[in-house]
């Protein structure tokens, strides 16, 4: 059998029929899951198992769905899709349900009768066939009257249907549960105490079913009491004397009085009906009308004061239930004097409009007021709105005017309703108003205002020119021409060139302009100032402040500028081959003119003769040997190193630098076989190296000696000579320019001076750790301004330039030197 065998109860009941195969029995509990194996009919029936594939073995279900098949491989009986009792026992007059199944093989034919018997599970729930039960119960009911509640119907049988009921918890009401002669359960409704719909109208009860079964399943239904009203409550007045006051002169139809009579009673019982009593004056009921269906008193003749002061009356309010019940109440109408006359304003003069300048206790406008009234109620006040910048000053009885009494500004209020308000001092007070309007003339007081006193702009390098840089605007909230504004720029020179050059504004709508192509490397900011102006008499004008950054873009590739060569020649250099693993071959230094973040400099290998000998630094350009050389490495190496800058796109590049390797004399003399003779520092080779780069460095210093002479000559005497672009290699923290090189390095490390674009000579490559000179830069501008200063005479320029060529020249001897040396 399968998994599922502890749930499957088998009762295998074999009768032997004479005439007819025997019925096989199974039970099993409804609800099983798909693939539950029910029994093994191959065991149960003594089949051979392995001729039911042969034999064509099926199970036929009679008049019902195919609920269960079997395996023609194991012979087990298996739940094919689940059974559901209530859905193929559909009566309860019995507990039993039984499905009916044919066993059919082939070959010899053979049929098996088999009856499955379906055990009720606790699979439903009761349940009520209306969710909610209506009761009109009146409150005249008594108490132990009871009444019948629809039962709960449950689809399981035996102990898993309907066993009992509750009831919530109620102070009225109870059930009582009775058994059919079918077994059913069902309740009545009793009622133990009586009821009273003033204090308590609906009654909402909760009726619960609960089954047998194990565990119980339970449903609920609504009930709904609703209690009918009996004519227990005669109507209430508020109270039982009302005093009310009236002015004469009341019109017809005003309300004198709502009354308001309640009965706790609903229904017809609680409709009332208003009506004067047997002891109201018909005078009364002459002057004034009571509503029968609201109870409201209206007037409904004229009232006089001087006639007729004080009315009484009684009024009954009866409801109308079969036996009828009624309440009254007295009412005492008090009728009052009343001011009947208005007070009048007169406005007698009036000036508008006004210039917003205008001075204070100017008077406005005069006014007078009266009132036909005697007494106090003859007696008037005037006044206006406190909100206002005016007040009014009283000129003789009766008579006002009206006066400035704060400065006026039309930007802020362009116009005033100003509000005349006579009242008398009768009770009620009686009033009257008028109001006049005053407009205001402008004038031109305000500046013109930008909405932010400094802008910063951002353009990029290489704009086109003409190109929109922003529009600026600003505000003059006076009128008309004092409100129209012109735009322009404030002129200012900058290094001979003025602004106006450089941008354009449009006068009318403050728009922007540049006018030039920008180069960040020439020129990185600008500061001006944008001024406002009315048209106004006199006008005014306000300015602001502009400042125009250049972005920098990313147009200028890095200059490589050491190792120097010519343009598009390789850089030829030699290095002993006993070299150590680590030992600085060369230093590639290139220059990028752009910002700092486009001008930040990589270094990398574009081509190398052998990867496993050299090693670059990405950062300083430093290229080391990573071993020592061997026999087998080429004497020639070629190596190309590319510089990219950080820009976007990046720009880049690139220098070949070919090395050659020299055996070191210490090693041909120990190849030779015997120690080293004295080293001649005059040898051929050394002192023709020594006599070209003496005479080529001579004949240099002649040629530009000759040149800067002759460019001297043709100077005028009126006019400043020109900054001379000096490298100057000073020993560090020494105050004399030509003082002698004294290196403590016994390496030489190439340094390169360029010209920037700024005018500095600026030296890239640092000086070795140990060394005690550097090249330092002189700005143009500096140089500039030192000449203008001194003014020196044209002979002293040149003999500066002498002096440091000849420092150059020195230089250039050190360095010889050195590398003769090495």
């Amino acid at each position: 059998m399968g998994p599922h065998k502890r749930y499957v109860h088998l009762i295998v009941l074999l009768y032997t029929v004479r005439v007819l195969a025997s019925v096989t029995h199974y039970s099993i509990p409804e609800e099983l899951k798909e693939g539950t194996v029910v029994a093994n009919l191959a065991n149960d029936l003594s089949l051979d198992v392995t001729s039911l594939m042969r034999r064509k073995v099926r199970v036929d279900i009679i008049a019902n769905k195919k609920y269960l098949d079997v395996n023609k491989e194991t012979g087990e009986l298996y739940i094919l899709e689940k059974i559901d009792r209530e859905h193929i026992c559909t009566t309860k007059w019995t507990s039993s349900c039984y499905l009916k199944l044919e066993v059919t093989l082939e070959n010899p034919l053979r049929i098996f009768n088999i009856e499955l018997e379906i055990l009720d599970m606790n699979d439903n729930a009761p349940q009520f066939r209306r969710d909610a039960i209506h009761l009109d119960l009146s409150e005249s009911t008594s108490a132990g009257e009871r009444f019948s509640l629809s039962n709960a119907v449950d689809p399981d049988v035996g102990s898993n249907s309907v066993k009992t009921y509750h009831l919530s918890e109620s102070a009225h009401f109870n059930i009582e549960v009775h058994t059919g002669r079918d077994g059913s359960k069902f309740a009545d409704l009793i009622l133990k105490k009586t009821l009273d719909r003033e204090q308590q109208a609906v009654h909402n009860l909760i009726l619960t079913a609960v089954d047998g079964g194990a565990p119980p399943r339970s449903g609920t239904a609504s009930i709904i009491v609703h209690v009918l009203d009996n004519n227990d409550n005669a109507p209430l007045f508020d109270k039982s004397i009302y005093s009310v006051k009236i002015m004469e002169n009341a019109p017809i139809g005003s309300l004198v009085i709502d009354l308001n009579a309640t009965d706790l009673d609903e229904g017809s019982n609680s409709d009332l009906t208003y009506s004067y009593s047997l002891y109201t004056p018909e005078k009364t009921q002459e002057t004034f009308h009571l509503n029968p269906s609201t109870g409201e008193i209206t007037v409904k003749g004229m009232l006089n004061y001087e006639a007729f002061r004080i009315y009484d009356m009684e009024v009954i309010a009866a409801d109308k239930g079969v036996n009828s019940l009624s309440g009254q109440c007295t009412i005492k109408i008090q009728v009052e004097d009343m001011n009947d006359n208005h007070p009048e304003i007169s406005i007698k003069s009036f000036r508008s409009p006004v210039s917003e300048n205008i001075a204070v206790d100017t008077v406005i406008a005069v006014v007078s007021v009266s009132d036909k009234d005697s007494g106090d109620n003859g007696l008037v006040d005037l006044h206006i709105p406190p909100d206002t910048p005016f007040r009014l000053r009283e000129s003789s009885d009766d008579y006002y005017q009206l006066v400035v009494s704060e400065p006026l500004d039309r930007e802020k209020v362009p116009e005033y309703d100003i509000t005349f308000t006579v009242t008398d001092r009768g009770s009620p007070p009686l009033s009257d108003n008028d109001t006049v309007t005053l407009q205001l003339l402008d004038v031109n007081d305000n500046v013109p205002h930008f909405p932010r006193s400094f802008y910063s702009i951002r353009v990029p390098e290489n704009n086109a020119p003409g190109a929109l840089l922003t529009s600026l605007s600003a505000f003059d909230p006076d009128l008309h021409e004092n409100q129209y504004l012109v735009y322009f720029i404030v002129e200012k020179e900058i290094a001979n060139t003025s602004m106006s050059m450089l941008f354009s504004i449009n006068p009318e709508n403050g728009n922007l302009y540049a006018l030039k192509t920008f180069d960040y490397e020439m020129e990185k900011d600008f500061l001006f100032h944008v001024e406002a102006r009315d048209s106004g008499s006199p006008p005014l004008s306000s300015n602001a402040s502009v400042r125009v950054a250049v972005a920098d873009q990313n147009d200028n590739a890095p200059v490589i500028v050491s190792p120097w060569r010519a343009h598009g020649s390789a850089v030829e250099e030699k290095i002993p081959r006993s070299t150590d693993k680590g030992s600085l071959v060369a230093k590639v230094i290139a220059l990028d003119v752009d910002s700092v973040h486009n001008s930040r400099i990589t270094y990398q290998f574009l081509q190398v003769s052998d990867a496993s000998l050299f090693s670059l630094d990405q950062y300083n350009g430093e290229i080391r040997t990573t071993r020592m050389f061997s026999y087998k490495d080429w004497r020639h190496q070629r190596l190309v190193v590319v510089a990219k800058d950080n820009g976007e796109p990046a720009l880049s590049a690139t220098v070949t630098i070919k090395l050659s390797t020299v055996e070191t004399a210490a090693k041909a003399y120990s190849d030779g076989g015997g120690a080293p003779p004295e080293y001649d520092i005059f040898s051929d080779l050394n002192l023709y190296l020594l006599i070209g780069l003496g005479s080529v460095s001579f004949l240099l210093l002649i040629t530009i000696s000759v040149t800067v002479v002759l460019k001297c000559q043709k100077v005028e005497p009126g006019n400043m000579a020109p900054p001379c672009r000096n490298s100057v290699i000073s020993e560090r923290n020494s105050t004399v320019a030509d003082s002698t090189l004294v290196s403590n390095d016994a390496y030489w490390y190439s340094l390169f001076l360029a010209e920037t674009r700024k005018g500095k000579l600026v030296v890239r490559q640092p000086a070795p750790k140990g060394s005690r000179y550097f090249v330092s830069s002189i700005p143009r501008s500096a140089a500039g301004s030192a000449t203008s200063d001194s003014a020196p005479s044209t002979l002293q320029v040149c003999v500066n330039f002498l002096k440091n060529w000849l420092s150059f020249f020195k230089v250039q001897m050190y360095f010889s030197l050195q590398l003769y040396h090495k």
